[in-house]
């Protein structure tokens, strides 16, 4: 009989041989903290990572936003966040391109019908990464509203395990960090995560002229067994598409 191939043994890192010396402070790595880092080392060594990058300029939707955002807060008691128009962009999308809402299987790929929307929320010591169901079917005030609601949670120390359950893709808000550009390590076992970063004025060419214009960088990090650049190009301009005719006249926040 021909002899079978070796099984790949697991991957499993050597505990590092680091001493502590004088005057150097030991911090215990907590049950959260290893969790976290027990998935990002699967993400990186499971799947192959390639990057993208689109500009997109949303200045209508800067300008839609700041006139009715004091008006939204008084009446629904939470804030109109630009991340919640990002969400809502991207949910959009991703009813357009099934693919990245996928899920890679070994000897296939799932596609999922739901699009659960998982965002992450940063406290002092952990990131939790709590999951907004059905993100396609809400409205931006009700995707607002789940942000603020989830967030309160995690950071109250309320949030449950079902909250971060059921996640099918990932939109991460780095821009809240003054970040303009980063490569996100995907939520595994999703494709793709989206690093939506800091919204900054910038001189662009405009109709053959120089403008100042308020642009953001959507940095894509995708897993490349089931997704390649074509798809995740069309993706990206369809979000960048969505967010530049994003404005007063034909976005509905209700």
């Amino acid at each position: 009989a021909a002899p079978t191939a070796p099984q790949a043994a697991p991957i499993k890192p050597a505990a590092p041989n680091v001493e502590a010396g004088a005057g150097d402070i030991e911090i215990p790595v907590t049950p959260v903290r290893r969790a976290i880092a027990e998935n990002m080392l699967r993400s990186k060594h499971e799947a192959p990572h390639a990057w993208m990058m689109v500009e997109v300029d949303v200045t209508d939707l800067v300008a839609y936003r700041d006139a009715i955002k004091d008006e939204f807060r008084r009446r629904e008691g939470f804030n109109l966040t630009y991340f919640a128009f990002f969400v809502k962009a991207v949910a959009q999308a991703l009813k357009e391109f099934p693919q990245l809402n996928s899920t890679w299987a070994g000897d296939k790929i799932i596609q999922r019908k739901d699009i659960n929307i998982s965002i992450a929320v940063a406290t002092d010591d952990a990131l939790f990464v709590p999951v907004i169901k059905h993100a396609d079917e809400k409205t931006i005030k009700g995707i607002a509203r789940e942000i603020a609601e989830l967030a309160a949670k995690t950071r109250a120390g309320k949030l449950r395990p079902e909250d971060m359950q059921g996640g099918t893709f990932t939109v991460n808000n780095t821009g809240a960090f003054g970040s303009v550009q980063s490569m996100g390590i995907i939520n595994y076992p999703q494709a793709a995560i989206l690093q939506v970063e800091t919204i900054v004025k910038r001189p662009v060419v405009k109709n053959g002229m120089i403008a100042i214009r308020d642009m953001v960088n959507l940095c894509l990090s995708l897993d490349h067994r089931v997704l390649d650049g074509l798809i995740c190009g069309r993706f990206l301009a369809r979000v960048k598409a969505i967010l530049e005719n994003m404005n007063k006249d034909n976005t509905p926040i209700y």
